[in-house]
């Protein structure tokens, strides 16, 4: 593929170890400015994360820590004058308002991802967000995205979706998927008999493993239900999560302390080993409400483990058949507890169906396949086609 000389400052909210959006951009920042991309990033949350690998992949960080909107896009202005890029690409809430702005401003063409399906029964239904505070979020959203030339979907459920609840043309929205790097999760399948000794597993104990953020879009508490479950038909199973403290964490523990405590679920904490922890399981669990994409799934095709997660349309738009996974309908402890229990004591056609999810995600989800379909996404937003 030829060189496509494209400047890009891409604003994001920050580059926390635990977001998918931030370790997307880590992943793909080198093999982006291989491709001729001149990367530049801008966050606007002080929060150490992968500072490091962006710069290693030479891109040039920008922090812009500037404690409201207003100080976040005047901050922007400041780096898109100073760096003069041919795009501006944006991530996530904070960084989507503040980013258009500053770009629009600054007569710079602006793209943005769209990384959920937000602004949706599921997250009106969540206990922590107010409704009216949801609304306004979504006002703000829209109002902006007419300044945006085109939209990046992780999936076309989302592009779809978001296209209504923005009020945005659907023809302005292509769909690029997130991917990951094949040799880095090869390297992490063959670590398998060394992690399970590292994480104290017994020999023949099947371990679940759940990687998210203790939130009530991920769907946990479910999870834990329905793990009680699968300890009475198979007592020696089990439940890891790793993922990072959050609002349903102590609902977690209590519910895991009658299950049997650490014995049954061990929580893990935010790791940097995610890859390492799913080559070592012998099942991986995807139990949210609702998603944009569920990268973790991507991961978890792509190291060869066993997939149960619950049926999203982008859940099921990244598996492509149930060849690769089991999907179970989201809040269903019952049929997730079935799927689990299946999967862990079937361990030959739970292992055909990772064989299968394997081919895909080297069809389909690999970091060279997607950053090609990024650096189009860039030329055309860039000369302003298909607006």
């Amino acid at each position: 593929m030829g060189v496509v000389p494209v400047h890009v400052l891409h604003v994001i909210d920050s580059v926390d170890r635990a977001g998918g959006a931030e370790q997307a951009l880590a992943v793909t920042a080198t093999h982006l400015m291989r491709r001729g991309i001149t990367l530049d990033v801008a966050y606007l949350l002080d929060i150490d994360g992968f500072q490091a690998e962006l710069s290693d992949a030479g891109a040039a960080l920008f922090g812009v820590h500037r404690g409201s909107r207003a100080g976040s896009v005047a901050g922007l202005r400041r780096v898109i004058k100073d760096r003069r890029p041919d795009l501006v690409h944006t991530t996530l809430f904070e960084a989507d308002v503040a980013g258009r702005m500053a770009a629009v401003s600054c007569r710079v063409p602006v793209v943005s991802s769209l990384v959920n399906s937000a602004y949706g029964p599921e997250q009106f239904a969540s206990p922590n967000l107010r409704r009216w505070k949801l609304r306004a979020a979504q006002g703000l959203d829209a109002l902006t995205a007419r300044g945006v030339r085109r939209f990046h979907a992780l999936t076309d459920h989302v592009g779809d979706v978001m296209a209504r609840r923005l009020a945005v043309p659907r023809s302005k929205i292509d769909v690029v998927p997130r991917g990951r790097d094949p040799k880095l999760l090869a390297e992490a399948r063959a670590r398998r008999s060394a992690m399970r000794v590292e994480l104290g597993v017994q020999p023949g104990a099947p371990l679940l493993l759940a990687a998210a953020r203790q939130e009530y879009q991920k769907g946990l508490d479910v999870l834990v239900e329905a793990f009680a479950r699968v300890r009475a038909e198979v007592p020696e199973a089990v439940l890891m999560l790793a993922g990072a403290p959050g609002s349903q964490t102590e609902r977690l523990r209590a519910a895991a302390a009658g299950i049997g405590g650490e014995d049954a679920v061990r929580f893990l904490g935010e790791r940097q080993d995610v890859p390492e922890l799913m080559g070592a399981a012998d099942v991986f669990v995807l139990s949210s409400r609702w998603e944009g994409l569920g990268s973790v799934v991507i991961e978890a095709m792509g190291t060869g483990v066993p997939v149960v997660a619950t049926d999203l349309p982008p859940v099921r738009e990244i598996i492509g058949s149930e060849d690769c996974a089991v999907l179970v309908p989201p809040e269903d402890a019952g049929a997730l507890a079935v799927a689990l229990i299946d999967a862990a004591t079937d361990r030959i056609s739970a292992n055909m169906r990772a064989e299968a999810a394997l081919a895909r995600f080297t069809g389909t989800f690999t970091v060279d396949r997607v950053c090609d379909r990024m650096v189009e996404f860039y030329e055309r937003a860039r000369v302003g086609s298909g607006t």
